[in-house]
């Protein structure tokens, strides 16, 4: 199964320039781009899964899923899998459907507003949500007494370092972190996408400023000195440019790892490599230093490598 994303840069030109059209500040809803409904379930995927409901402490329902690890396979822990701004659960279930059966348990969530989640998502709103699925994690039983690990894509991962720089005690609970095209800041990524279009490259500076940034990774990252970190970001991201990951990277306190992939923005563990090193870095993340020799295999073209 293939990931998919929403485009960043289309819809937020548009929405970027309706906004100065009317004269209106910045706002918090240019981060998010959600979809409602469930297109299809982890069935497809022949996954086994479980609807689960969250309520936030202000009242929200959120919709999430629970894959347990594959049948017969020693469960080795549980990844918590926040996702990117764009679609809803069914289009982010490519960044973790293939855990199970490497013994690692999931739990997905939408966040307020996306899928079958009630709300509307906003900031300092959605913190909620992350504090939701935190919550049922400490009370579900079959997580108990294995490691927590997170797994964070684009703005879920941008979303999950400032959560957790605030809340230290929730932070302890992981024994790894793993984001994958998180942007350092939403501003610098809102100028990126602006200057791509000769409509709006002029513009780039001034229209950047309506997009928040208070809440951005970078003024966040240097708090989470625990756990062990791994970076993944795609030299051929289109959405999320490397420096801006880079610079995320280089702002995040050890023990840290950067591994540079291939592919689309948050395409990354549509191949096995990936994975693979994903995997590794859970078997013991305080001396994963990078499989460097493994990540510079090309997956573009490659013809053993065929999803």
């Amino acid at each position: 199964m293939k990931p998919t994303t929403r485009t960043f840069s289309e819809r937020c030109r548009l929405l970027l320039l309706g906004l100065v059209l009317l004269g209106l500040g910045g706002c918090s809803s240019l981060l998010f781009f959600p979809e409602r409904g469930q297109p299809f379930t982890p069935e497809r995927a022949k996954l086994a899964y479980r609807d689960i409901t969250l309520t936030t402490a202000d009242g929200v329902r959120l919709h999430g899923w629970w894959l347990p690890a594959k049948a017969g396979v020693e469960v080795k822990g549980t990844v918590l899998h926040l996702h990117g701004n764009g679609g809803n659960l069914a289009g982010h279930l490519g960044g973790s459907y293939w855990l199970p059966e490497q013994g690692w348990q999931v739990l997905m969530i939408d966040y307020r507003g996306y899928g079958l989640s009630q709300g509307k998502p906003s900031l300092p709103e959605v913190y909620d949500d992350i504090a939701a699925a935190m919550a049922w994690l400490g009370r579900a039983p079959e997580v108990q007494g294995k490691p927590l690990v997170l797994l964070g894509q684009s703005l879920g991962g941008a979303m999950a370092i400032h959560y957790l720089a605030a809340h230290p005690e929730q932070r302890q609970r992981f024994s790894a972190l793993v984001f994958d095209g998180v942007p350092a800041s939403y501003r610098s990524v809102g100028r990126y996408a602006l200057s791509t279009s000769w409509l709006t490259w002029p513009l780039q500076v001034p229209l950047s400023w309506l997009v928040p940034d208070g809440d951005s990774a970078i003024r966040s990252i240097e708090k989470l000195s625990s756990p062990p970190k791994l970076f993944f970001h795609s030299l051929d991201d289109q959405l999320v440019p490397l420096e801006n990951g880079i610079r995320l990277y280089q702002h995040a306190p050890p023990p840290r790892v950067l591994q540079l992939t291939r592919g689309g923005h948050v395409q990354t563990f549509a191949d096995p490599t990936w994975r693979e090193v994903m995997l590794r870095f859970l078997d013991d993340p305080s001396h994963f230093n990078g499989l460097r020799r493994l990540a510079e295999v090309p997956n573009y073209p490659d013809e053993n490598n065929q999803q």
